[in-house]
């Protein structure tokens, strides 16, 4: 019973990131994009952790630590670009 639970939520979350995949492409801000790009990041890592408890697989546990390591590395360096390039538009703006 607690298997087909878990399952579900695989599946309740597999949907989620397909919508969180459109709100990174369709997003109206580049904010929006990094904040769906970090949520996407989130779910991946619960679903790993699922299917860890699931498949009774320590390993894939450290491989959900390594994960969250680099999403987070992404979004930081995703978030330094975009003030980079929201400082030279402004330095811009102030130049004309």
């Amino acid at each position: 019973m607690k298997a087909y639970f878990l399952i579900g939520i695989l599946i309740l979350l597999a949907l989620l990131l397909f919508a969180l995949l459109l709100r990174a492409v369709k997003g109206p801000s580049i904010a929006d994009r990094i904040v769906a790009v970090n949520m996407m990041g989130s779910i991946t890592i619960v679903m790993i952790a699922i299917m860890s408890f699931l498949l009774k697989e320590d390993y894939l546990m450290d491989i959900c630590l390594i994960y969250a390591m680099v999403s987070f590395l992404a979004v930081v360096v995703i978030s330094k670009v975009y003030i980079g390039i929201y400082e030279e538009k402004k330095h811009g703006r102030e130049e004309n």
